[in-house]
């Protein structure tokens, strides 16, 4: 089933790792791909493909077709259907897009979550995991 918020989406080629850092307010080094600081801490995301030790995510995102800042439910439409099938996301957005990490083991079942939500997922990235 289609929804007016129905996307098309790519997996990203690199893995992700998610780190916390309490006491740091920038990272001492500058191999992230993304930052959020927040009280308890810095937030960073880091690219640890082709390995990597940890919780490794895989990352789906819909900036191909850029949506206005304007546009209610976009990202709605993603994590809501992983969040029904108990799939836990970590989420960066961007001013084109939003990038939805999935843990690695679960990418599969995420592709079919939402295909069956009616997204479109271009799975060309797609490996098995941990390789």
């Amino acid at each position: 089933m289609s929804s007016p918020a129905a996307q098309r989406l790519g997996i990203v080629p690199s893995v992700f790792a998610v780190q916390h850092l309490p006491q740091a307010t920038f990272p001492e080094d500058d191999d992230w791909i993304a930052l959020v600081r927040a009280p308890e801490g810095l937030t960073v995301v880091r690219e640890t493909w082709p390995a990597g030790s940890g919780d490794r995510w895989i990352g789906l995102y819909g900036g191909e077709t850029p949506h206005g800042l304007d546009v209610p439910g976009m990202l709605a439409a993603v994590v809501g259907p992983l969040a029904e099938a108990a799939i836990p996301v970590f989420v960066a957005s961007t001013f084109h897009g939003d990038l939805v990490l999935v843990p690695e083991p679960r990418i599969t079942d995420a592709v079919a979550v939402l295909e069956e939500a009616g997204h479109r997922v271009d799975t060309r990235h797609l490996r098995s995991p941990g390789s």
